[in-house]
């Protein structure tokens, strides 16, 4: 059975680094498309970051607002995903849900179209100072 679970949510000040992880069971990670999505309540959720490993060199998608703050990356050995977050700001606030979608997806499909397969159950993250 696919299984995601985040971690590594917390509370951090404006401009501060959080790194989120995403544990797979159940399915082998380099067959899949990896995607972090983001939601405030009230609101659709959001397609952050996702990242295409099923082919010879990972395609990777991020969403303007994280581009340049926000790193994904895969530990395959592992069976991890990971999203590096820096330069945290209170707009960044949100419950972040790891998801898993069939490798045939391109990672803009997965964060763009949210085509996903599976999700997590999410772990919060809360800028503020």
């Amino acid at each position: 059975q696919l299984q995601l679970e985040e971690s590594g949510g917390g509370l951090v000040e404006p401009g501060g680094s959080l790194r989120l992880s995403c544990a797979a069971s159940g399915f082998t990670l380099d067959y899949w498309t990896i995607g972090w999505f983001r939601q405030v309540p009230g609101k659709e959720r959001e397609g952050v970051s996702c990242i295409n490993i099923s082919r010879s060199k990972p395609s990777t998608y991020y969403a303007d607002s994280v581009k340049d703050r926000f790193t994904i990356s895969r530990d395959s050995a592992n069976e991890m995903v990971y999203l590096q977050m820096d330069s945290l700001k209170p707009e960044d606030t949100a419950v972040y849900y790891c998801a898993a979608a069939h490798p045939a997806t391109t990672e803009r499909d997965m964060c763009i179209l949210h085509k996903v397969g599976s999700w997590g159950r999410g772990t919060q993250v809360t800028v503020s100072s």
